[in-house]
């Protein structure tokens, strides 16, 4: 049976508008005027696919239940397009990038992004930078930085959108210690402010007992039921429980993971890298 083709630009316009909740701040991504986004929508739902994939609500939309499949259809798809014509166009793609990060993402999701990066261009040479986000910030000699920022104070791509917790090990109650032992990153980092004028507005009684600029030493220390901990919902392992305001502990803001590039050292190997990262922190 001969179905209908769809155009990869009609999935990179469906994509946006899931990623950002709206036709208007797709337009913008995509590079597009709002009605001419809208006209590619109508055709994907009325001449490709005759269904429809998004349920609107005045200016709002959100996907039907066969918007979801074609969602997850549609990243694989562009995924699989992108590395196509990368590696036709590019096949000994040679150089090196500088990439920082904090530490909370080396263990988290850079294996399975640099994995797949050096399958596909093994020549390039890659070298990461691990400091916090506040110093990553002050630093003009990387290609590509990975940084923690509030919402509202955003600058680059957004990567990842997550709510900080609090958690403590399983077994184990340092969360009702007076005053609460705390197992944090150094003074420069941002979750560490965080959690700090968390626990002062509510006025409990704290110390910081641990401090180490590396996620495993504080883990370690966690795991052990020294410390309650504050880190991004998806670094908390299997053996700890997240803490809430039923335990006496304030609720944490959101963090969104932001992609910066360094426009002075834009290249074609930092710019796919740039993808195979962005990709690797939706999954």
């Amino acid at each position: 049976m001969n179905y209908p083709a769809i155009d990869t630009e009609l999935l990179r316009t469906f994509v946006a508008i899931a990623d950002y909740g709206g036709f208007t701040r797709a337009a913008e991504v995509v590079n597009r005027t709002q009605s001419a986004v809208s006209m590619q929508m109508k055709r994907l739902e009325e001449d490709v696919l005759q269904r429809a994939v998004f349920e609107r609500d005045g200016r709002q939309v959100r996907l039907t239940a066969e918007g979801q499949i074609l969602l997850g259809y549609a990243r694989r798809i562009l995924k699989l397009h992108g590395e196509v014509m990368n590696t036709l166009r590019q096949p000994h793609m040679v150089g090196s990038v500088r990439i920082g990060t904090p530490d909370d993402y080396v263990m988290r999701f850079l294996p399975g992004i640099l994995s797949r990066f050096a399958q596909a261009y093994p020549l390039v040479q890659v070298e990461v930078h691990c400091e916090s986000s506040a110093q990553l910030l002050q630093r003009q000699d990387l290609d590509l930085s990975i940084v923690t920022r509030k919402p509202g104070h955003d600058i680059g791509e957004l990567l990842r959108q997550e709510r900080f917790v609090w958690a403590e090990a399983i077994g184990f109650s340092p969360h009702e210690q007076t005053p609460l032992p705390l197992a944090m990153f150094n003074n420069d980092c941002f979750c560490r402010a965080w959690a700090c004028n968390a626990l002062d507005a509510m006025g409990r009684q704290y110390r910081v007992a641990y401090t180490s600029p590396s996620l495993s030493a504080i883990m370690a220390v966690v795991s052990a039921g020294l410390a309650v901990t504050a880190q991004l919902q998806s670094l908390i392992t299997p053996d700890m429980r997240v803490l809430g305001e039923e335990d006496g502990l304030p609720q944490l803001p959101l963090a969104n993971i932001m992609l910066l590039r360094n426009e002075r050292s834009k290249s074609p190997v930092t710019e796919t890298l740039a993808e195979h990262i962005i990709e690797g922190f939706r999954i």
